[in-house]
C-alpha cells in the first residue's frame, strides 16, 4: 500500500501561489477533568464570505501542526486534539480553483495523496481527536471530520455534504471510504450520490446527525463550551452510542443489493455517460471490504483520472458560471434605477397565476392582486395559495404567525381597478398575443404611469404583445420556468424600447424572489426554449420519418440531459410543445422543423407510455392511430440522429450570438443550466459541442479558445 511519508510533493508546490492558505493555529484548552485538549481552528484571516478551502500550502501547514501535535501527545502534554473553524464555517473543501491547474495526472494524483496524508494524521495522533463542526462543512471539510475519532456539530451550521459527485469528481480525502463504514451503504449512497445529483442538496445537520455521521449535536449558543464538555466526558470513559458500529453494518447481502439498486437507479435516471456518479458507486462497493490504505488508494486513483478529464473541466466551467456569472448579471442596468416594489399585480388566476403569487407573497411579503374573467376562477386560485402555505407550515417552512400574514397579503378579485397602486404587474394568461395585448391595454389605463409590466412569454415578441401601449418602454419580459418554486432561472428579455428603470426593476425583483436572471434580446424563443426547441424538433423528426420512439431517446443519451425529448415534452404539455415548435418555424422555418400531425397528438388524453423511472418506451395506441399515416419508412440511425442534433446546436448557438441575443458565449450555458438542466459535466453545451467536433462542423471553428477540455485531452 502507499507510503505517503516516502512521496515527494514539491512537483505541487506551484499551485500554492495565489493560494488563499487557510491556517492551523493552536490553544490549549484544560478541561474540567484537568486533562488538555489542543484545539485546532481553521481561518484563512477572510470573514465568512470567504470559505476556509484545502489547498496545498494549506495542508501542508496543517500536516505540520498535526506532527507537533502527535510529538507533544507522545510527551504527555496533551490527552485530545479538537480541530473547529472560523464562525460560521468548518471548511468548504478543496480549494477547486487549485485542483482545476494541476498540469497532469500525476499531480492529481498528488492532490489527492497529500490530502489522505494530511488529514490522516488525524487518526494517528496517539491521543484522540475530536472534530467540532461549528459551521458550513462541505467535502474535505466534511473528510476532516471523518478522519477524527469523534464528531460533534452545531446545530445551526449552514449545511453538510459531500458535493464532489456534482463537479464531476468524488470525494477523494477518505469521504468513499470513511463514510459507508460509518453510516451504512444505503445512507453513503444518498449523501455521496443521490443529494448530488437532485440539484446538489445538502444537510442539514441535524439530518446529517440522524444518519449517524455526528455522535453528538449541540445547540449554537454553547456549541463549542458543550462539545468540550461532551469530549472530556468522553475521554473519561463516557461511551459513545452509535447506530452504526462496523460491527453492526450487514455486508453480505444489504450492500451488493443497494449498490445494484442505485446502479439502475443511475443507468434510469442519468444514462451512462456521467463518470463520477459510477467511479464513486465502484469505490462506496469496494469500501464493504478491506483495509483503510486501500481503501484511500483506490480514492487516489479515482480522483486522478477524474480530476485531468474533460467533464471536470467542463463541470468547473459550469461551476463557475453558476457562483459568479450567475450572481453579477451582465447588461444589468444600476439597481439604483429600480422603482421600489410595494404591491404586485398578477393577471390571470390560473395554476401559473397563483405559483407567480405564492412566490411573490412568500419571498417580498408584499401585497399581492390576482384577477381573472371571473369570480370562481379567482377563488380556486386563492384557495390553491392558501392551501400551499398551510403546506409550508405544516412542514415547518414557515411559522403560524408569517402563514397568517402571508394569507392576508393575497387578495383576488374581478375588479381591475385595484391594479391602480400595483407597481409590478406581470401577466399569466393564454399564449397568443392578441390576448396578451388586450389585457396589457386595459391594465395600463388603470395603473400609475411609472409601474412596470412585465409578460411571462415562453417564445411570443414582446415587443409585438407591447406594440399597442401608449407607453412600451416600461414593458420587460420576465419568463419563469416550471416549476417555478424550484427552477432557479428567469429570462429577463429586453424589447428596444425598454427603459433602464423597467430593466433595473425586472431585475432586482428577480433577485429578491431568489432567482438567477440573465438579460436576453427579444428572440423567438428566446435563449432555452429555442435550443430546447432545437432538440425536440430533431426527436419529432427522427420519429416522423419512422424511428420508434424508444429508439430516439436512447440516441439522445449522449447529450447527458436529465430527461428524453419525448420525455420532457410529456413535462411541458404536448400542446406548449407544439406551440413553441410552430412558434420557432414560423421564425426560422429553414431551421426547425414542426409537423401538423404532433397537433393531433397533443389533443389526446395520453400520449406516451413509460417505464416505472419516468423513460419514455413507446407511444399509447391512440397516439399509434394518430402517427399511423404521417410517419414514414425511413428511420434514422442513433448516430445520425445524435450528430443532427449536436450540428443544430452548435448551429443555432452561433448564430443567437452573432444576432447579440446575449452578450457571451457563456450567458447561453448558464441559461441551459439554470433553465433546462443541462448537466455541469457538459458545461452547459458550449464545451461539449466543442469536444464532439460539432462547432467545427456547423460554423467552422469552436465557442471557446483553447476548447474547455481536460489536461490529458488538451
Amino acid at each position: 500500500m502507499t507510503n505517503y511519508d516516502d512521496i515527494d510533493f514539491s512537483p505541487i508546490q506551484a499551485l500554492t501561489e495565489g493560494e488563499v492558505i487557510t491556517h492551523s493555529p493552536v490553544r490549549d484548552i484544560r478541561l474540567a477533568s484537568g486533562k488538555v485538549l489542543a484545539l485546532i481552528t481553521l481561518d484563512n484571516g477572510r470573514d465568512h464570505t470567504r470559505p476556509n478551502t484545502l489547498g496545498p500550502a494549506t495542508l501542508t501547514q496543517l500536516g505540520e501542526t498535526l506532527d507537533g501535535l502527535k510529538a507533544r501527545a507522545d510527551a504527555g502534554e496533551i490527552q485530545a486534539v479538537g480541530i473547529t473553524g472560523k464562525q460560521y464555517i468548518m471548511a468548504a473543501g478543496a480549494d477547486l480553483s487549485d485542483i482545476s491547474k494541476v498540469g497532469s495526472r500525476d499531480n492529481a494524483r498528488l492532490i489527492a495523496q497529500l490530502g489522505h496524508k494530511v488529514l490522516g494524521k488525524l487518526s494517528e495522533l496517539g491521543v484522540p481527536s475530536f472534530a467540532f463542526v461549528n459551521g458550513l462543512a462541505l467535502g474535505g471539510g466534511l473528510e476532516i471530520a471523518l478522519n477524527s475519532t469523534y464528531r460533534t456539530v452545531d446545530a445551526s451550521a449552514a449545511a453538510v455534504a459531500l458535493p464532489e459527485v456534482f463537479l464531476g469528481i468524488i470525494p477523494g480525502w477518505g469521504g468513499a471510504y470513511l463514510l459507508p463504514n460509518l453510516i451504512g451503504i444505503e445512507n453513503a449512497l444518498e449523501v455521496v450520490i443521490s443529494n448530488p445529483l437532485k440539484q446538489n442538496r445538502m444537510l442539514k445537520p441535524q439530518q446529517a446527525f440522524d444518519l449517524g455521521i455526528f455522535d453528538a449535536i449541540f445547540p449554537a449558543a454553547n456549541y463549542l463550551e458543550n462539545s468540550l464538555s461532551w469530549a472530556d466526558a468522553v475521554l473519561g470513559g463516557k461511551k459513545v452510542e452509535r447506530k452504526n458500529e462496523p460491527g453492526k453494518i450487514e455486508r453480505l447481502t444489504k450492500w451488493p443489493i443497494a449498490i445494484k439498486m442505485a446502479r439502475g437507479m443511475l443507468e434510469s435516471k442519468i444514462g451512462t455517460m456521467p463518470k463520477s456518479p459510477y467511479a464513486a458507486l465502484e469505490l462506496l462497493d469496494k469500501a464493504k471490504s478491506g483495509t483503510k490504505a486501500e481503501g484511500f488508494a483506490r480514492e487516489d486513483e479515482a480522483l486522478a483520472e477524474l480530476v485531468t478529464g474533460d467533464q471536470f473541466a467542463a463541470s468547473m466551467y459550469a461551476f463557475d458560471l453558476v457562483q459568479k456569472r450567475a450572481k453579477r448579471p451582465v447588461g444589468a442596468p444600476d439597481k439604483q434605477l429600480a422603482k421600489k416594489v410595494t404591491k404586485v399585480g398578477i393577471i390571470g388566476a390560473g395554476l401559473m397565476a397563483s405559483q407567480f403569487a405564492l412566490l411573490f407573497v412568500r419571498k417580498l411579503q408584499v401585497p399581492v392582486l390576482i384577477t381573472d374573467l371571473d369570480q370562481a376562477r379567482v377563488d380556486k386560485g386563492v384557495a390553491y395559495i392558501h392551501e400551499e402555505i398551510g403546506k409550508l407550515e405544516a412542514k415547518g417552512r414557515v411559522d403560524a404567525d408569517t402563514a397568517n400574514k402571508l394569507r392576508g397579503l393575497v387578495t383576488g378579485t374581478t375588479d381591475k381597478s385595484l391594479y391602480a397602486d400595483c407597481d409590478f404587474v406581470i401577466e399569466a394568461v393564454f399564449e397568443e398575443v392578441g390576448v396578451k395585448q388586450q389585457v396589457f391595454g386595459e391594465i395600463e389605463k388603470i395603473i400609475a404611469e411609472d409601474a412596470i409590466l412585465a409578460t411571462n412569454t415562453s417564445s411570443l415578441s414582446v415587443e409585438e404583445i407591447g406594440a399597442k401601449l401608449a407607453h412600451p418602454e416600461r414593458l420587460v419580459g420576465f419568463h419563469f420556468f416550471n416549476p417555478v418554486a424550484v427552477m432557479p432561472l428567469i429570462e429577463i428579455v429586453k424589447t428596444p424600447t425598454t427603459a433602464d428603470a423597467a430593466l433595473s426593476t425586472a431585475f432586482v425583483v428577480a433577485k429578491n424572489l431568489g432567482k438567477n436572471a440573465v438579460l436576453t434580446a427579444d428572440a423567438p424563443g428566446f435563449v432555452v426554449n429555442r435550443l430546447l426547441a432545437k432538440v425536440m424538433g430533431e426527436a419529432a423528426r427522427a420519429v416522423y420519418e419512422g424511428t420508434p420512439i424508444a429508439d430516439v431517446e436512447k440516441a439522445f443519451g449522449p447529450l447527458g440531459l436529465p430527461m428524453g425529448p419525448f420525455q420532457l415534452i410529456d413535462l411541458v404539455g404536448w400542446k406548449v410543445a407544439a406551440h413553441v415548435q410552430d412558434t420557432m418555424v414560423r421564425a426560422f422555418p429553414d431551421r426547425f422543423y414542426a409537423n401538423e400531425n404532433f397537433h393531433a397528438l397533443a389533443e389526446l388524453d395520453t400520449v406516451v407510455e413509460k417505464d416505472k423511472g419516468g423513460r419514455v418506451v413507446g407511444w399509447s395506441k391512440q397516439a399509434e392511430k394518430v402517427l399511423k399515416p404521417a410517419v414514414g419508412k425511413t428511420p434514422a440511425s442513433a448516430a445520425t440522429i445524435l450528430q443532427r442534433v449536436q450540428d443544430g446546436l452548435a448551429q443555432e448557438i452561433k448564430l443567437m450570438l452573432d444576432e447579440g441575443v446575449v452578450p457571451e458565449v457563456e450567458d447561453i450555458d448558464l441559461c441551459l443550466i439554470l433553465g433546462a438542466g443541462w448537466p455541469f459535466i457538459d458545461g452547459g453545451a458550449s464545451p461539449y459541442l466543442d469536444r464532439e467536433g460539432a462547432s467545427e462542423r456547423a460554423f467552422g471553428g469552436s465557442f471557446h479558445t483553447p476548447q474547455i477540455r481536460g489536461v490529458e485531452s488538451r
